[in-house]
């Protein structure tokens, strides 16, 4: 993990998936950033073999509520959605390790807490 976790810092990773990316998801989704109950940030979780793994955290907003049922399709909206751009997402990662392609999977969503939900994404290097 040593190589990679100092590549992946928080600040690498807010560049990567700017905080403004959410509210941008929002005002698609509703037309008004304010209605969304979560934020989305980017986590770095290790290496293991060729295989990087990320999280996209969605963290409850103040005042608002994180339902698991609006959650858990979240995986197959992110994979397609142009705001959240995965694809955009992991060929920057693959720049940042000097890697010119590489192949991604988005797992399930999993609640960590009640204010806290997750979404592993895996990003196999070539």
């Amino acid at each position: 993990m040593g190589q990679y976790a100092d590549i992946f810092t928080d600040d690498t990773l807010a560049a990567l998936f700017p905080a403004s990316r959410t509210d941008s998801f929002f005002e698609a989704l509703f037309g008004d950033a304010e209605e969304g109950s979560y934020d989305i940030v980017l986590k770095y979780r290790g290496c293991e073999g060729d295989r990087l793994g990320f999280e996209l955290q969605l963290v409850e907003r103040p005042g608002k509520c994180l339902a698991c049922n609006l959650t858990y399709g979240l995986p197959q909206v992110f994979s397609r959605h142009p705001i959240i751009d995965l694809p955009g997402l992991v060929g920057d990662i693959s720049d940042a390790v000097g890697r010119e392609h590489a192949d991604w999977e988005l797992g399930n969503t999993r609640e960590i807490e009640k204010s806290l939900h997750a979404i592993s994404l895996s990003v196999k290097l070539a």
